[in-house]
């Protein structure tokens, strides 16, 4: 009777010399996909939105614009434009990922934030605007603006809403 220990190993080298069937494995999640490599540009989190180290004034925003992907990156440019012709003392900060404006640079007015088929402008109090932006919140005073690749930008209303934004007590963040 052969004992146990030969079994086993005569039975790890059968094995062994058995070819190996793939192992399937999840992909990597997006964001790891799409992390740089030194110098490759900025990681991208679910739905397309740049990760940006928190930061205050224009320089931490204009990274964000930069790094924001394809048709956005333009759409962010002619959004800040506005924003700085309609609100010239503007104060601008990138936190949670997401470029803030505000009129001490303590409280905000308004947040954009990248998702895969959209830019979301988030007014804090955009529920006190006239009108208010089409999209309700789950937060009272919040209203949302989408604008998705091809529209036709508003410049006129949203610049009326810039400016009545910042005319209203922000949101501390």
């Amino acid at each position: 009777m052969p004992d146990k220990t030969s079994t086993k190993s005569a039975k790890v080298a059968e094995n062994a010399a058995k070819p190996r069937k793939s192992v399937a494995r999840k992909p990597a999640p997006k964001a790891a996909q799409e992390s740089p490599a030194a110098g490759a540009g900025p990681t991208l989190l679910s739905g397309g939105n740049p990760q940006i180290p928190k930061g205050y004034g224009d320089a931490p925003v204009q990274a964000y614009i930069a790094a924001m992907p394809g048709w956005k990156s333009d759409v962010g440019r002619r959004l800040d434009a506005l924003i700085m012709r309609t609100v010239p003392d503007v104060q601008k900060a990138v936190k949670w990922n997401s470029p803030l404006y505000g009129m001490d640079g303590q409280t905000w007015f308004l947040g954009i934030h990248c998702f895969t088929k959209y830019i979301k402008l988030a007014f804090f109090r955009g529920a006190s605007l006239d009108p208010p932006p089409p999209v309700a919140s789950k937060t009272e005073h919040a209203r949302y603006f989408h604008i998705h690749e091809n529209d036709q930008l508003d410049e006129a209303q949203l610049a009326a809403w810039f400016k009545q934004a910042s005319e209203i007590p922000g949101e501390r963040m």
